[in-house]
């Protein structure tokens, strides 16, 4: 017993021996030797130039207490290596700058626990990264340098870093694709001075040419491992003049399970937001919003839902929940939103109406020319092909800066590939309803139009209630169209249009006021000229106009008063923005009216001219001086028109305006369903 003892304590002593030798030689040992093999290995495993070009150092420490080993006794034996590199450099693939890197690091520190190698694991109690600088490119054609060389077998040996420190540390992405050329400094925070976030950083660059500035913090890189914990996320930046603003957790952050976040967006319009979310939203005055973000994250679809939002759009309110889903062909975005007070004027950037300085103030590029009206502004159907949506847009309230009595408005809007359907398109109106369904094609490289508008029981007198019966009766509008076209923009539409148009106001009062609150300076000047200055007595108004390659053509446009019956003739040319009207007043019964001729309503739409026949006036005036001459009564003789019982047929005009409008298919003309038109079209009393 006593010999086996002996051996055994000699061979304990021996082990011991050995091992404080080992430590010895291992403490001794010029590492610097090592650095050409390691280089060597790292860069033939990436594909890449490594190299560790200041000293790499080994120092031995006692190992934690807090290890699964620790309890074991002759575990405590064995110090653990600190290893330190010093000034290393990863550099970039063959097609980048030649001498360029993609990574520097001043300072490398490592604590490896020894013990887990026996599993094939490296467990590294402590990471410590000074001063990295990551620089990551990518290029037009797609290749980047963030891509290693792959080993198609995978590695047995699996990575466990415990605690990692990082100081002073930079990212820059320069993209090509994206247009991002930024820089992120990122800092470890002080965890007595900080207790939910492991990790601060800045941001500064350009996206698409506009600047970029931000700050945010985020939970230690390592607690991505954990998902046991919600990882803490809190960041604001700003892209240009938008700004975003976010506070909430990532949960299961291996997997990004889903994230619960309080987002906050505003900027200058909501179209701004297509190249930083891929969601497509219209051109919007400035905005800004607040509400909860949830995203569900999976391999296969991921649903972002955007619940409870409230904000302003330009002077409009808005609220309600939206939900976007990645899905195949296409991500839908689905959802209602509410106004409970919506500016009219806040719609203008839709189909850009908005003036030139509203234009500047939200970012848009086009402008308006100043000789047009109608809006050129051409819609980028190119980017409807990004999503699909089924949209629901409800509001209220509608006022304008003269108040404009619109109780509502409903809307569905459809975007399925590239075609956007509005059905319906509905407004509630001074007690009537103005009803459409509209449909743009954006598939081809000239966008297909559709519209059927119909308009029923608007009163005159809710239109503009503040004026008294005598300016505004109890009239009643109605009217029907159906239009169709090609183009991108308003204006092209509309001067590419094809179909027919068609009014009818029963009753009501035509006066100067009326036409001033309405804001038809025009039709203010051509009511003076035929009446005067008195309200007018309205029995119907009735316009019948096909539409033909832009050109609106009148086939019946009178106006019956009590007065005098008034026939309009001519065009209206939407694609050269021109006016052509003639107006012919004739009276009714033997009433005596100041040199009365047809007027002339010709010029620009931005700046029509209104004149008369001087031949006919002077016709008129000369035969008056000829006639006083023989009889001093006579001389009114020419100003009398006499035509017994003249009525307009209110009944007639009223059956032939409330004939269905038809129009052709988009980019067909009006001429090639007038034949069947025709064909089915009663005889009208003339």
């Amino acid at each position: 017993m006593r010999r086996t003892a002996k051996i055994i304590g000699i061979s304990l002593a021996s082990v011991a021996t050995l091992i404080v030798l080992l430590v010895v030689v291992l403490a001794n040992l010029d590492w610097n030797r090592a650095r050409p093999w390691i280089n060597q290995r790292v860069s033939d495993a990436t594909g890449r130039h490594f190299a560790i070009q200041g000293d790499l150092l080994v120092h031995w420490q006692k190992p934690s207490s807090n290890t699964e080993t620790a309890h074991l006794f002759w575990a405590n034996w064995l110090p653990w290596p600190q290893v330190t590199a010093n000034d290393i450099i990863m550099g970039n693939p063959a097609w980048a700058a030649t001498g360029s890197t993609m990574a520097n690091i001043k300072q490398v520190n490592v604590v490896l626990n020894p013990w887990p190698l026996l599993r094939q694991q490296v467990v590294l109690p402590l990471l410590e990264v000074d001063t990295p600088q990551l620089i990551l490119l990518r290029n037009k054609d797609a290749s980047n340098n963030w891509t290693f060389k792959q080993d198609d077998t995978p590695s047995s040996w699996q990575f466990h870093p415990q605690q990692l420190i990082i100081r002073k540390g930079s990212v820059a992405l320069n993209d090509a694709i994206g247009h991002i050329d930024a820089r992120a400094n990122i800092d470890t925070l002080d965890p007595a001075k900080e207790k939910t976030y492991g990790l601060g950083w800045q941001v500064q660059g350009s996206f698409n040419q506009a600047p970029i500035s931000g700050q945010g913090k985020a939970g230690g890189v390592l607690s991505l491992q954990d998902e046991s914990k919600p990882y803490p996320l809190q960041a604001d930046v700003r892209v240009g003049k938008t700004r975003i603003a976010i506070q909430g957790s990532l949960t299961k952050p291996q997997e990004l399970a889903a994230l619960d976040l309080q987002l906050s967006v505003s900027g200058d319009s909501m179209a701004h937001l297509y190249p930083l979310t891929g969601v497509l939203l219209p051109e919007t005055p400035p905005f800004a919003t607040a509400g909860h973000l949830i995203g569900k994250l999976s391999s296969k679809q991921s649903d972002w839902i955007y619940e409870k939002f409230n904000g302003k759009v330009g002077s409009s309110d808005i609220g309600g929940t939206l939900e976007y889903q990645t899905g195949q062909p296409r991500p839908l975005l689905k959802g209602e939103i509410v106004s409970n007070l919506l500016q009219f004027e806040d719609l203008a950037p839709l189909i850009g109406a908005d003036s030139n300085a509203q234009k500047v103030q939200r970012g848009a590029e086009e402008r308006q020319p100043s000789n047009k009206l109608l809006p050129v502004k051409e819609f980028q159907t190119d980017a409807w092909g990004a999503l699909d949506a089924d949209v629901k847009l409800t509001a209220h309230r509608v006022v304008k800066e003269k108040n404009l009595p619109i109780t509502d408005i409903r809307a569905d809007l459809h975007l399925n590939d590239r075609v956007l359907a509005l059905t319906p398109l509905n407004f509630g109106i001074a007690g009537g309803n103005l009803t459409s369904t509209i449909k743009l094609d954006g598939r081809t490289a000239k966008m297909k139009s559709e519209a059927n508008i119909s308009a029923r029981g608007i009163k005159i007198q809710k239109l503009f209630p503040h004026l008294d019966a005598s300016q505004a009766s109890v009239g009643e509008i109605n009217g029907d169209a159906a239009l169709s076209a090609t183009g991108n923009s308003v204006a092209a539409m509309l001067g590419s249009s094809n179909g027919e148009l068609k009014t009818l106001v029963n009753h009501g009062t035509i006066s100067k006021l009326l036409l001033e609150e309405m804001g038809l300076n025009l039709g203010n000047i051509v009511v003076s000229k035929v009446f005067g200055d008195k309200p007018v007595k309205l029995n119907c108004l009735a316009s019948d106009f096909s539409v033909t390659n832009g050109l609106m053509q009148a086939r019946t446009f009178v106006i019956d008063t009590e007065d005098a019956v008034v026939n309009i003739s001519g065009t209206v040319n939407f694609s050269q923005e021109q006016l052509d009207l003639t107006i012919n007043p004739h009276s009714k019964g033997l009433r005596i009216i100041s040199l009365r001729s047809p007027l002339y309503v010709t010029g620009p739409f931005k700046d029509p001219g209104i004149g008369v026949d001087k031949g006919v006036l002077a016709l008129k005036a000369g035969g008056a001086i000829l006639l006083g001459l023989a009889a001093p009564v006579a001389a009114i003789l020419p100003l009398i028109n006499i035509s017994g019982k003249q009525q307009s047929d209110c009944a007639n005009l009223l059956l032939e305006v409330q004939k269905r409008p038809m129009a052709p298919a988009p980019g067909k003309t009006y001429q090639e369903i007038k034949p069947a038109r025709a064909a089915s079209a009663p005889t009208v009393k003339k």
